[in-house]
Parts: structure tokens; sequence; C-alpha cells
């Protein structure tokens, strides 16, 4: 039986240098990929590429298309050619309509949605051009369902699945695929520890325990979505054996959204 390779592959993850994304970047180079690691945190991306076997750190906020240019330019002056493109990079300010403010939506939109068409927009010519390539941005169950309170990174990430079937229309015909992963909750994870639990347990006027338990009660198959899940999704997307697959949000939410 044939197995998924990977190797020789160059690949790009924003937001690289903690968490999901530096999850990511390691399971693509342990696939045999070569990894630009992505951030605004660039000695934190600096120290994830320094482990990893042929990567390089790149400084970038998404949100300045500029840099996005040159974040672009880096990886192909360096490697010629990019092969697998995932946009990670995101932020969550939570609130309901009284304590969200204008400046907070803004900023959430900027990095999850804005940042997301900045990054492809910057890559997408040399993809074109190659006539290969798998974009794939890393999204959440909050694009597909409305989210308690929560409602500008639940704005943003729907309009992430909508900039997605999109642009997967506009690619397809140069054989560029466009999918994202729409991840349930990552409940172990340092966002959710160091901050999210905090978060709603404050805007939701309960303790951080029940938080947990009320996310965990929501998940049919009754555990919190790990990194690997979304891991193993992202290797399927970047590699041929999802070659007719484009325009798809894909869920990983242990049955929690279907």
């Amino acid at each position: 039986m044939s197995v998924i390779d990977l190797k020789g592959k160059v690949a790009v993850v924003t937001g690289a240098s903690q968490g999901l994304g530096e999850a990511l970047a390691k399971r693509l180079d342990a696939e045999g990929c070569s990894v630009a690691v992505c951030d605004f945190n660039i000695e934190g991306a600096k120290t994830i590429a320094a482990g990893l076997k042929d990567a390089i750190a790149v400084p970038v906020d998404v949100t300045n298309y500029e840099q996005c240019e040159q974040m672009a330019k880096t990886v192909l002056d360096k490697w010629g050619k990019v092969d697998i493109l995932v946009s990670n990079a995101g932020i969550v300010k939570s609130g309901d309509i009284y304590d969200l403010t204008p400046q907070a939506f803004a900023q959430v939109t900027a990095v999850n949605l804005n940042g997301y068409f900045n990054v492809v927009k910057a890559f997408a010519p040399a993809m074109l051009a190659a006539k290969k390539g798998s974009i794939i941005q890393i999204n959440s169950k909050s694009g597909r369902k409305g989210s308690f309170k929560n409602g500008a990174y639940a704005a943003s990430k729907f309009g992430g699945v909508g900039l997605t079937q999109s642009l997967a229309l506009e690619f397809a015909e140069s054989n560029v695929r466009v999918n994202c992963i729409c991840p349930g909750n990552l409940l172990n994870s340092p966002l959710w520890v160091n901050s999210l639990f905090k978060q709603y347990a404050a805007n939701q006027g309960i303790t951080e325990e029940q938080v947990r338990e009320k996310y965990i009660n929501q998940v049919p198959m009754k555990r919190s979505c790990e990194y690997k899940d979304i891991e193993d999704v992202m290797v399927f997307l970047a590699s041929d054996y999802s070659s007719y697959m484009t325009g798809q949000a894909i869920n990983v939410t242990g049955g929690q959204q279907m």
C-alpha cells in the first residue's frame, strides 16, 4: 500500500512560533518538508526553526500586506517554490455586544480574515504559475456555527470559509487547491489553558472548570480536539490523496459539528 509522501515539498506556516502553528510546522518537518516558520514573534520562530531539519524563520505581521510580500520573496529566494501554504495565524477576543469594542472586532477580523487574504495574495502568483499546490486555512468550528458571546471570532471564521470557497473556484483550473480545517476546541492547548478559559469564565459567569466541563459535554466523542487531530487532516490535504478536493471546510470536532 502506498503512503503519503511529502518529502521535498516546501511548506509555509504562519503563526508558527507556538501552539498549534508550532505543532503543524514540526509535523510538516517530520513528513520531510522544508518549512518556513513565519510569525511576528521572530525570536520564537527562530527557536522553532532551529529544531527542524531544513527550515527558516521569517518575520511577518499578516495584517501588513507588504510584510506578506516580503515573506513570500524570502521563501521563494530560498527554495524557489511553495507547495503547501498553511494560513494558521489567528487571534481570539471574546465578549458580548456590550463589552466587545469596535476596535477589538476590527483587530480579530484584520488578523483572521484580512490576514488570510494577504498571505494567499502574496504567495498565489508563484503557486498559480507552477500550476500546483495546496493552500490550507486553519479555520474553526466557529466558522460553521455561531459562537456564544464570541461574535468577532465567528464572523472572521465564517468569512474565511467564504474566502476559501471563492479562491478554490478561482484557482481550480490552475490545479491549486484551497481548503480549510475547522477544528473543535483544543482544550489542552496553551491558548485555552492560559487565556480562553479565563475569558469564557468571565463573560459567562462560571468557573474555569465549569467552562471545561461545558465544552467537553458538547462533544459526542467526549474529548478535546488535539493538535494531532488537526495535523493528520493537514497532511492529507497537503498530499495527492486529496487531489480531487477543493473548496472544502472539513470539520474535525469529534462529532460536535456535522
